[in-house]
């Protein structure tokens, strides 16, 4: 059974939901059996980040809807922002 994202931002009070957001830039990379999928959204300056088994359709221009958390990450000492995917869908 899916998830409707009114159902995951009220159980989750840190999930934020955006619908119709236009990708800027979409980059896929493979990491072991996994597909690590990063994308900018337009008007945003933090990059929102996904993994899947498969490789996604390129996103590029698209609109979407998505539901995410804020995230860090520290690498050599020095702390990134990135948004974590939870759910994608094309718009």
């Amino acid at each position: 059974m899916k998830s409707s994202p009114e159902k995951l931002t009220a159980k989750h009070s840190q999930l934020t939901h955006t619908d119709v957001a236009k990708v800027v830039s979409h980059v896929q990379q493979t990491r072991g059996e996994w597909i690590a999928n990063s994308i900018m959204i337009e008007g945003c300056e933090v990059p929102f980040k996904f993994n899947r088994k498969k490789q996604y359709k390129n996103l590029k221009g698209q609109r979407v809807n998505l539901t995410y958390y804020p995230d860090t990450k520290t690498v050599a000492g020095l702390v990134f922002d990135y948004m974590k995917v939870v759910r994608i869908k094309v718009a």
